[in-house]
This record gives C-alpha cells, sequence and structure tokens, in this order.
C-alpha cells in the first residue's frame, strides 16, 4: 500500500457532507510509485493525462433548483500528486446542496481546488446529459487480442518477462484488449479496465502482451501506476520511435479514471467505451 494512502479516507466509513468542504481531497503525492519505477519527477519518460468522468455531479441554482451534469478533469500525468478517489467522491458530493449561479463558477471552483490537490493546473469541463449523449460510445482503434489462446496461472505480480518481440522486425501497429484487471491496494475491490498499445518499434508478440497483462489480475496497485508499469516495460523491450499506453477504467462511486501515457505530446480525445 502507498504509506499515505493509510491516512486518506479510502476504506473507511465517512460522513456525506453535502455542503462545499476543498478540504476532503486528498492528495497522494506520485513520488512513491515512481520510485518503485526507477523514475522521478525530473526524469519521467512519458507525457500524458489522467481523464477523470464524474457521473453524479450535482448543485443547486440561487432559485433552490437542483442541476445535474458530468464532469470531466484532465489532470497532468507529471503533476506531483494524484487525488485519492474516495476523497475526490467526497469532495464532489460536498456540492450537492452548495449553491453556484452558472456552471461557469461552478467549473472555476473545480480548477480551483482540484488543481491545489494536483499540484498543477486541472482542466474541468462541466457537460450536459445531451452533450455526452450524443457523443455515445466509441470502440477502441486497432485490433482486439483477446480472442487468442494463452495459458497463465500467476496472477500476483506483472510479469514483464512474458513479454515477447522480434528484434529484427520493426512494425507500426495498435493492439487492445478489454481482460485487464488489477487490484486497488488499499481496499481489495476489483479494478476493471481496456487497455490500447499504439507503437512503432520492434515487432511485438500479441499473445504474449495478453498474457502479460492478464498477469495483472491480482496486483495491487492504483490505476495510474498500472499504465505506467505497462508503457514502461513496453519501452524497455520494443525499443520504440513512438510509443502511446492508455487504460480506459470501469467507473467505481460515480469516477472512471482513464491514465494516457506517451513517448511525445498527446491531444487525446476523452471518450467512452461500451463498459463506461
Amino acid at each position: 500500500m502507498h504509506p499515505a494512502a493509510e491516512h486518506s479516507p479510502l476504506g473507511k466509513s465517512s460522513e456525506y457532507i453535502a455542503t462545499y468542504s476543498p478540504e476532503l481531497l486528498f492528495p497522494i503525492p506520485r513520488t512513491a510509485k515512481w520510485a518503485e519505477l526507477g523514475v522521478t519527477a525530473q526524469t519521467l519518460p512519458w507525457q500524458g493525462v489522467d481523464y477523470w468522468n464524474c457521473f453524479e455531479l450535482s448543485w443547486l441554482l440561487p432559485s433552490g433548483k437542483p442541476v445535474v451534469a458530468i464532469g470531466e478533469f484532465a489532470i497532468p500525468a507529471d503533476s506531483p500528486n494524484i487525488i485519492e478517489s474516495k476523497s475526490f467522491k467526497l469532495y464532489l458530493n460536498s456540492l450537492n446542496q452548495t449553491v453556484f449561479a452558472s456552471p461557469g463558477e461552478l467549473q472555476a471552483c473545480l480548477e480551483k481546488d482540484l488543481s491545489a490537490a494536483a499540484g498543477k493546473p486541472v482542466a474541468v469541463q462541466v457537460r450536459t446529459l445531451a452533450e455526452v449523449q450524443a457523443q455515445g460510445v466509441v470502440a477502441l482503434p486497432g485490433q482486439c487480442i483477446d480472442a487468442l489462446e494463452v495459458a497463465i496461472s500467476n496472477y500476483t505480480q506483472p510479469q514483464p518477462e512474458l513479454l515477447q518481440c522480434n528484434p529484427d522486425r520493426v512494425v507500426e501497429e495498435t493492439l487492445h484488449s478489454h481482460l485487464l484487471k488489477s487490484n486497488c491496494p488499499v481496499t481489495g475491490q476489483p479494478d476493471w479496465g481496456s487497455v490500447v498499445v499504439e507503437y512503432k518499434g520492434r515487432a511485438l508478440e500479441p499473445a504474449s502482451l495478453l498474457t502479460y497483462l492478464i498477469s495483472f489480475r491480482q496486483h495491487a496497485d492504483f490505476h495510474e501506476q498500472c499504465v505506467e508499469r505497462i508503457y514502461l516495460d513496453l519501452k524497455n523491450l520494443l525499443q520504440p520511435e513512438h510509443l502511446t499506453v492508455y487504460a480506459r477504467y470501469v467507473r467505481r462511486g460515480g469516477l472512471d479514471i482513464n491514465p494516457y501515457r506517451s513517448t511525445h505530446a498527446i491531444s487525446p480525445q476523452n471518450q467512452r467505451l461500451v463498459r463506461q
């Protein structure tokens, strides 16, 4: 478990506070998990963003009438802190009985509070239900590898040694899988996700990628660190000209978390999958 997470509200009984309480946000420094991967804030081998989507966003108009909307939060991948997910949920709940004159006023409040917690500017969009409904759901790009026949019996930790490539052949391709599962390092509850690997480099053996992703099945870590581990293991193996790894996770508590990591600057579209 991340040492800071022990002091977070995650896994503990919490009072429902329905009026604005930014102090509920609980930052967790990324540095400890980065150190496990052998990187520091000064040597990060990726760029990217963590997209959070909130499907339980509500507040009051000055008349007392409630409003519901969907919030989109873009947290820089190099921000000093992640925001512990239950504290994020409790903070958002504290807006339920709070008056905002307009969505713009709410957005400015969210940007201020979340940026202070993350340690870098967080971009916020407050979207209507009609806007999100019109966007619909999308399919992941590239080849789905989930139908490949593989055998595996060890799920306790990621096994990068399972990954295989052809060092004599360079390809540019996109592969994806819906079989990622890991566990919350605090509560032990399952986290379900879909993973995309876009790269140009040594030809990756698709079945080995699938087996490797399945090896996360009982691994305990936060969403962001799982994606960073996948990214680094693939980068070390493929020696790519470019590499992007991202995961779209199934929501829990009204929030889904979607980390993107890449060798280069990206501006990904935050589009929902069928399980989101």
